[in-house]
């Protein structure tokens, strides 16, 4: 940890390239910022390239940084600010490989519970979907193509550390996708707040394995997809309210199938 980096250094201008998802997908590579994500990430080394720490971020962090066997390397702050996309950074950032798994391999082997988006459009609630799914024990969620990247700087703080717990399949048609898990056993259910089905009413059908199909925040899952599942379901709401936003249906359908599969 002798040099350190300025914001004109050759790693830190590569490592830039990392906020933006052309220059991920190039590089294979992705930033995860803060305590949570590096501890996450150093939990996996296979899969971490190096750290980056401001000094004040080493000394705080001592504990988690001594010993590492990836690279540890100092930053300056500005440096750290250019790789940040946050208000206030935190100045340690671990350098990771992407995650991605082949959708061939969620049909050859379905967990009991999996996720599906379809067009999903805000980068925090990609992050907080795979976040409850990790709580609710799924092991995959699938971003649709057209969806948000989940190896983005929001949609990684907002998974707090639980990409690194999930697979995760980027860019997949799910309109072959969907066929191919109904196929191999998987009862595909679409979230659709006009759907024929209520949760309460599902009972075995959650049993599993059971993939659960999301759509985008505003227009839902699309018709052609909805079509494609075992069913529509609707939440039944007792209040007044008119609709719930997409983490909180997310959160509820995951959790009463994760109850019924125990």
């Amino acid at each position: 940890m002798a040099e350190l980096l300025t914001e004109r250094s050759a790693r830190i201008v590569a490592a830039r390239k990392l906020t933006r998802r052309a220059g991920r997908d190039a590089a294979g590579l992705f930033l995860a910022e803060g305590r949570q994500a590096v501890v996450e990430a150093l939990a996996e080394p296979d899969g971490l390239r190096e750290v980056y720490a401001t000094e004040s971020a080493a000394a705080a962090h001592r504990d988690l940084l001594a010993g590492t066997r990836v690279p540890v390397r100092l930053l300056t702050d500005k440096a750290a600010a250019d790789l940040s996309e946050t208000v206030t950074p935190q100045g340690l950032l671990a350098v990771c490989e992407l995650r991605d798994v082949d959708p061939a391999a969620l049909v050859a082997e379905p967990p009991r519970l999996s996720v599906a988006l379809a067009e999903l459009a805000d980068p925090g609630n990609a992050g907080t979907v795979l976040r409850t799914a990790d709580a609710c024990g799924a092991g995959t969620v699938v971003f649709g193509a057209g969806s948000a990247d989940p190896y983005g700087g929001k949609a990684v703080r907002a998974s707090a550390g639980s990409l690194f717990h999930v697979d995760v399949v980027r860019g997949a048609r799910l309109d072959e996708l969907l066929p191919a898990l109904r196929a191999a056993g998987v009862t595909v259910l679409a979230a659709d707040g006009g759907g024929e089905a209520a949760l309460d009413e599902l009972g075995d059908r959650l049993a599993g394995p059971v993939l659960w199909l999301f759509g985008n925040e505003a227009r839902g899952v699309p018709a052609e997809l909805g079509a494609l599942a075992d069913a529509r379901v609707r939440i039944p709401m007792r209040g007044r309210a008119e609709s719930l936003n997409l983490a909180a249906a997310a959160a509820i359908c995951l959790y009463a199938t994760q109850l019924q599969q125990r």
